[in-house]
């Protein structure tokens, strides 16, 4: 990718306006709610692509924001005793704890369903 393309990424392309009344819309800014645990639809998989052969289990499928996200993922990580992190939608827990996340999700009332091997 070249500097420009970088440069340009997440620019609107708007730079001035010179109507008064003007308000643009921030698209990115507004987060969504979070569902309840029981319209969750989350997968629990174990990958271990781009991290050096390491496994992690990770989770995918959540809706909410991103403290209810941090908030799931440090209950997840202190139940396995293992570190992790919780960003982008996703948690990533150290280690193939694939039935332990599984178990505890669902004991909270998520709907979660293992994915993969």
């Amino acid at each position: 990718m070249s500097k420009k393309n970088k440069r340009d990424k997440g620019r609107t392309g708007v730079v001035y306006s010179t109507n008064q009344d003007y308000d643009y819309d921030y698209e990115g800014e507004l987060e969504e709610e979070t569902l309840s645990p029981s319209e969750q639809n989350l997968k629990v998989m174990l990958d271990k692509k781009s991290r050096g052969g390491k496994q992690v289990t990770l989770v995918e499928g959540f809706v909410g924001t991103a403290d209810d996200l941090k908030e799931l993922g440090k209950m997840l990580k202190s139940k396995c005793g293992v570190g992790g992190s919780a960003k982008d939608g996703e948690i990533l827990i150290q280690g193939d704890f694939r039935a332990k996340v599984l178990e505890i999700l669902q004991s909270e009332g998520y709907r979660a369903k293992k994915v993969g091997g």
